[in-house]
């Protein structure tokens, strides 16, 4: 095969890969990868700033906050304002947050982290200066992008049947 089928095939599958599980995520849980991200940084810390979710999911505080919001809504959040500095505004997670997350599938980047931390150090190098050229090749260097694994906007909203898990190869 042409060495450059082989790169357009591989990084089709990485784009479908990503789109059938952000697929996936909605049609069994009815939540994005941010959202679930949201969810487990909230469950991990407790009641927790907005800024800290934000800094510790790599988004911007206006990106979480449109998601909480969209959680809020869904009851899976509640947030309360701090007595101490009127400023700060806490989230936590709601018993129905907490429940749902325990159904929710795994987002694929954690599965992709799993993966990755196995590799050899010159090995994650090589794939980190690989898929860098290839960004510079599609000239996408300078698109600002979070490390979130999901096709589209990330705080839109979701609804959705439940489905089957995509098949991985």
């Amino acid at each position: 095969m042409d060495p450059i089928d082989s790169v357009l095939i591989s990084l089709r599958r990485v784009i479908r890969a990503t789109d059938l599980h952000s697929k996936y995520l909605s049609k069994t849980s009815g939540l994005t990868a941010p959202q679930i991200l949201t969810l487990q940084c909230l469950h991990n810390k407790g009641a927790t700033t907005i800024g800290t979710v934000a800094n510790d999911i790599n988004l911007s505080q206006a990106t979480v906050t449109t998601i909480m919001d969209r959680l809020e809504k869904r009851g899976l959040l509640s947030r309360t304002r701090s007595t101490e500095d009127k400023r700060k505004v806490f989230a936590n997670l709601t018993e129905l947050g907490n429940e749902t997350l325990k159904t929710a599938p795994t987002p694929l980047q954690d599965r992709f982290t799993r993966e990755f931390a196995k590799l050899e150090e010159w090995e994650q190098t090589m794939i980190i200066s690989s898929l860098q050229r290839v960004a510079e090749m599609m000239d996408a260097q300078d698109i600002d992008a979070s490390p979130v694994l999901d096709i589209g906007t990330l705080d839109r909203h979701h609804t959705a049947e439940p489905a089957a898990p995509p098949v991985e190869q």
